[in-house]
């Protein structure tokens, strides 16, 4: 199978290039780090391509592979829900599928199943993520698609918080339909998220930490490897793993 990593020189970029040419089943055919160089994607035959690149570049770059009939694997946060629509739309009219994935580490999977399972049970809850100082988005695509699923997971709404003063603007995160979320961007720090669930008497915390970005290798390379077996449009990583009991 032909790879094409996007971003290629980037933290994540340059670790799916490592991990490409690690695999006996793949091929590493196009480095690319500009949007004018996705054409040597093309020309080189590139069966999928890998996005890891930023907010800014990642829909468009989806776009133009899509176009050339070149199965995506985006790892690139920037995408929502009206975006993603179009990138469904796209690969309807093309040979060519869409994996998007907030998150590749298989233990952050499971972090945000504890999380959506511990949902129900409890009055409010809470989201601490914490990556590197570089990273552009806030909060973070697996802080959104946790509280997403944590609410999908409730059928009540969360408690009520009593009125609160902020002495420091926005010390309180932000509001996920309930699901406060405070952002960290600290220097030596790859990709962290712990969720507190609380109820009277009780907390719950559930957390998971990437130290490595070796950690998210295995789901990419499995990503690259299902895409093209999929439908037009897959979003998270649980689809692509047997997580039942």
């Amino acid at each position: 199978m032909k790879v094409a990593v996007v971003g290629a020189s980037g933290r994540m970029g340059s670790e799916v290039c490592r991990a490409v040419e690690a695999d006996d089943d793949l091929e590493l055919v196009a480095r690319v780090d500009h949007d004018d160089e996705l054409a040597v994607a093309v020309e080189a035959g590139t069966d999928v391509a890998v996005e890891f690149t930023t907010p800014a570049s990642v829909k468009d770059n989806v776009r133009f592979l899509l176009e050339h009939d070149i199965h995506v694997v985006v790892g690139a946060t920037g995408l929502d829900d009206s975006d993603l629509n179009e990138v469904k739309a796209w690969a309807e009219a093309s040979k060519a599928n869409v994996f998007v994935a907030p998150n590749f580490a298989i233990g952050a999977i499971l972090m945000m199943r504890f999380a959506a399972q511990a949902a129900p049970h409890f009055d409010g809850a809470e989201i601490v993520e914490r990556h590197h100082e570089k990273k552009l988005d806030a909060p973070s695509g697996t802080a959104q698609r946790t509280a997403r699923l944590m609410n999908e997971a409730r059928q009540r709404p969360w408690g009520v918080l009593p009125e609160h003063h902020e002495i420091v603007e926005a010390s309180r995160g932000g509001d996920l339909s309930g699901v406060r979320v405070h952002s960290l961007r600290v220097p030596g720090s790859v990709a962290h998220q712990e969720v507190v669930l609380g109820a009277s008497g009780e907390t719950l915390t559930i957390r998971h930490d990437s130290l490595d970005r070796s950690s998210f290798m295995p789901g990419v390379v499995l990503a690259v490897k299902k895409v093209a077996g999929l439908g037009p449009l897959t979003v998270g990583l649980e689809h692509l793993l047997d997580l039942e009991p």
